[in-house]
C-alpha cells in the first residue's frame, strides 16, 4: 500500500516480487501518491484508492478482496516496502497455513550501517561455514551468508554462527552470489565490502589487513594476492601454470601492456571494495553469474577508472573442503570469457588487425598460386584453397570488427546522453 512515507520503495518492491515469479498488486491511501502512479506506469497491477467518504474501509481488506475476485490463490502482505522481503519463507508459510492472507516475513538482511561488512558466497560449507563466520566476525562489524541453494545446512549453521544469511532458492553461480552481495552491501551503507570464501581456504585475520590498505591508500578494490611476497601461499605446479596463462589474458584484455602495471592476482575472490565500488557494482547488470565475474569485476573497476592495490594474503588449499569445480573446466571457461570480452570491447585489436594480416597472407599466396600456374602451367589446388581460406577469413573477421567497433561507440553515445539527460 502506497504511502506519502513509503512512496520512493514501491517501484522497487514491486519489480523485486516480480523477479521472483510474484505477481505484485498495489494500491495506494490517495491516489496522487507518486509511488502509486509510478507503479502503473511500470506495468505493475494496481486498485483504485478508496473513495474519502469510504476511508473506514481497511485498504488491506480491500487489496484481499481484488486479490480473490481477480483468482490469486493467496495475498503476501508487504506492509514495509523499505525492508526486504524473505520470498522463500514467505512463500513457505503461505503454503503452510489456511489463511488467505499472511504477513511478509523479512528478510534476515544486515539491520546496522557497518563500517566492515565481511561477506561470504557459500554453496554446500555446512563444514567450514559455522568457523569461518567465528573468524570474519572478530574482524568486521557484521557478517553476510549467501547461501546459493545448498543442499546441506550451510543456512542454518551460518545463522547459528551469527551471520545474516540471504537464500537463494536455486544455485545462481558465484557471480549470482556476488551480485546479491553488493546489493545488500549498497542497501547496509556498509563503508567497507570485504568478500572471502566459506571453505577455509581463506584467512579471516587478513580483512583487517585489507581494509586498512584500503583506508591507506583509498582504492577503491583491494585484492588479496598470492603473488605478492607477504604471501606464503604453496602452488601445485598446474595451478601456477593455469594461473599465469589466465592473469596474462586478463591484463590484456583491460588493456594492461606493461607487466610492471598488471594485476598480479586476477582470479582472487579475497576482495575488499569502499563505498564507491560497492554502489557502482550494484548498479551493474553486466555481472555473469558463473567464476567469470571474477574477472567482470576488474573490467567494470578498470572502466570506471578505480584504482586497484593489492596485499599479500595466504590461501590454504590443504582444506576438507575445498572446490571440487574441475581446475581445467574452469580455466577453459574463463579464457573463453576473457576472450568473448575483448572481442566485445576491444574489437580492432582482436579481430581488425588480425584479419588484415590474414587478408595480406591470402593475398601473398594468391600471389604465389598465380607464379606457380604461369611458370609451370600446373595451377596449385592446395596452395589456392590456403590463399581463399585466409583471404576469406580475414575480410570476415575486418567487416566483424568494424560492425562491433560500430555498434559499440554507437552504445557508449547513447549511454553518454542518458547520463547527460538525467
Amino acid at each position: 500500500m502506497a504511502t506519502p512515507e513509503n512512496s520512493d520503495s514501491i517501484p522497487a518492491a514491486a519489480l523485486q516480487a516480480k523477479r521472483r515469479g510474484f505477481e505484485p498488486i498495489v494500491t495506494a491511501v490517495d491516489e496522487t501518491v507518486a509511488g502509486y502512479q509510478l507503479a502503473d506506469e511500470i506495468d505493475v497491477r494496481t486498485v483504485d484508492p478508496l473513495e474519502r467518504e469510504r476511508e473506514h474501509v481497511d485498504p488491506w481488506d480491500r487489496l484481499t478482496t481484488e486479490a480473490r475476485a481477480i483468482g490469486f490463490p493467496g495475498l503476501i502482505a508487504h506492509r514495509n516496502p523499505d525492508a526486504a522481503v524473505d520470498y522463500s519463507r514467505s512463500y513457505r508459510q503461505a503454503m503452510d497455513t489456511d489463511r488467505y492472507t499472511i504477513d511478509a516475513v523479512a528478510s534476515p538482511t544486515v539491520e546496522t550501517t557497518p563500517r566492515v561488512l565481511a561477506a561470504i558466497p557459500a554453496y554446500n560449507e555446512a563444514a567450514t561455514i559455522e568457523d569461518v563466520v567465528a573468524d570474519a566476525l572478530e574482524y568486521a562489524d557484521e557478517v553476510l551468508v549467501v547461501d546459493d541453494g545448498s543442499t546441506d545446512d550451510t543456512a542454518t549453521l551460518a545463522r547459528e554462527a551469527g551471520a545474516a544469511v540471504l537464500e537463494h532458492e536455486e544455485n545462481s553461480g558465484y557471480g549470482g552470489s556476488l551480485k546479491t552481495i553488493f546489493r545488500e552491501a549498497d542497501r547496509a551503507h556498509a563503508d567497507h565490502l570485504v568478500i572471502l570464501d566459506g571453505d577455509g581456504q581463506h584467512d579471516p585475520e587478513d580483512i583487517h589487513t585489507l581494509v586498512e590498505t584500503q583506508r591507506e591508500t583509498d582504492a577503491e578494490l583491494v585484492i588479496g594476492s598470492r603473488f605478492e611476497p607477504e604471501s606464503d601461499t604453496t602452488f601445485p605446479l598446474y595451478r601456477r601454470g593455469g594461473l599465469f596463462v589466465v592473469n596474462t589474458l586478463t591484463n590484456l584484455g583491460l588493456g594492461i601492456v606493461r607487466p610492471s602495471s598488471w594485476i598480479g592476482d586476477t582470479q582472487s575472490g579475497f576482495r575488499a571494495y569502499d563505498r564507491t565500488a560497492i554502489e557502482s557494482l550494484a548498479a551493474d547488470d553486466s555481472i555473469g553469474n558463473e567464476m567469470g565475474a571474477s574477472t567482470d569485476i576488474l573490467h567494470h573497476a578498470h572502466h570506471q577508472s578505480f584504482a586497484i592495490d593489492e596485499v599479500g594474503t595466504t590461501v590454504s588449499y590443504d582444506v576438507d573442503n575445498a572446490s571440487s569445480q574441475n581446475p581445467i573446466a574452469h580455466g577453459i571457461h574463463l579464457v573463453t570469457n576473457i576472450l568473448r570480452t575483448v572481442e566485445e570491447e576491444r574489437p580492432i585489436s582482436s579481430l581488425g588487425i588480425p584479419g588484415l594480416l590474414s587478408a595480406t597472407c591470402g593475398i601473398g599466396f594468391a600471389y604465389l598460386t598465380m607464379a606457380n600456374y604461369i611458370d609451370s602451367g600446373t595451377f596449385p589446388l592446395g596452395l589456392a584453397l590456403v590463399s581463399i581460406f585466409f583471404t576469406l577469413a580475414g575480410i570476415f573477421a575486418c567487416f566483424t570488427s568494424i560492425i562491433l567497433h560500430s555498434l559499440n561507440k554507437h552504445s557508449q553515445r547513447v549511454a553518454e546522453t542518458t547520463h547527460a539527460k538525467y
